[in-house]
């Protein structure tokens, strides 16, 4: 068991839902940003932490030393069996787009990520563009849904081995516990800025800058 080391504002998060599920601007009339809250506050989570040598990793990287990550999670069936229940891949990807549809949601979690663009491809970009229409930030909202399809699809995370991990505005190389991924994923689908209004600071538990790095239970 370790604390949770990320933060989320839930009526960011909600409005983010039904904004990508329902089309149109992400509404937050009444939301006061100074009243933000971390949902994940004091809350415990459990955690497998696996550390790799960057020799382990090379010989399966491409020459530029890039590599992409994924992770499946999977219950136990009453019929016999494995169900999974959560692919990891890029941060808050299920939320932005399956909050409010759980069929997507399982779809999502239950194949391969080298068939992500044929499988999901047409059904994320519409939801993307129906929501830059909306703020009227591109005269192609079309076209800008497919570069941030291109860009989530296949739901690999990149790294480039041997280089400080950050997932910001300027790239994604990685990811730190310490990052605001929701921040950054939300403005990028919606192509105008959203924040949580909410910092590193939101977490009550801090992670660690050495191994296991998550926090501990507070």
């Amino acid at each position: 068991m370790a604390g949770d080391p990320f933060w989320i504002e839930p009526d960011v998060l909600h409005a983010v839902g039904h904004a990508f599920q329902d089309g149109g601007r992400i509404d937050l009339g009444g939301w006061q940003p100074e009243k933000a809250t971390n949902f994940f506050a004091g809350q415990t989570v459990h955690s497998t932490v696996l550390e790799l040598p960057d020799a382990e990793l090379l010989p399966v990287a491409g020459a530029d030393r890039r590599t992409g990550v994924w992770s499946l999670a999977s219950l136990a069936t009453d019929a016999g069996g494995w169900r999974p229940i959560n692919r990891a891949g890029l941060p808050v990807i299920h939320p932005l787009f399956a909050q409010y549809d759980e069929d997507l949601g399982d779809r999502l979690n239950a194949n391969h990520p080298s068939r992500d663009v044929e499988l999901y491809g047409a059904a994320l970009t519409e939801p993307v563009a129906s929501v830059v229409r909306a703020y009227g930030t591109s005269a192609h909202p079309d076209a800008y849904a497919r570069m941030v399809v291109a860009a989530f699809l296949p739901n690999l995370p990149p790294y480039t081995l041997g280089t400080a991990a950050s997932f910001g505005f300027a790239g994604w190389n990685g990811r730190t516990m310490t990052d605001n991924a929701p921040d950054v994923v939300f403005s990028f689908a919606a192509n105008t800025p959203v924040t949580l209004a909410l910092t590193k600071d939101a977490v009550v538990a801090k992670p660690s800058d050495v191994f296991p790095y998550v926090p501990p239970t507070p």
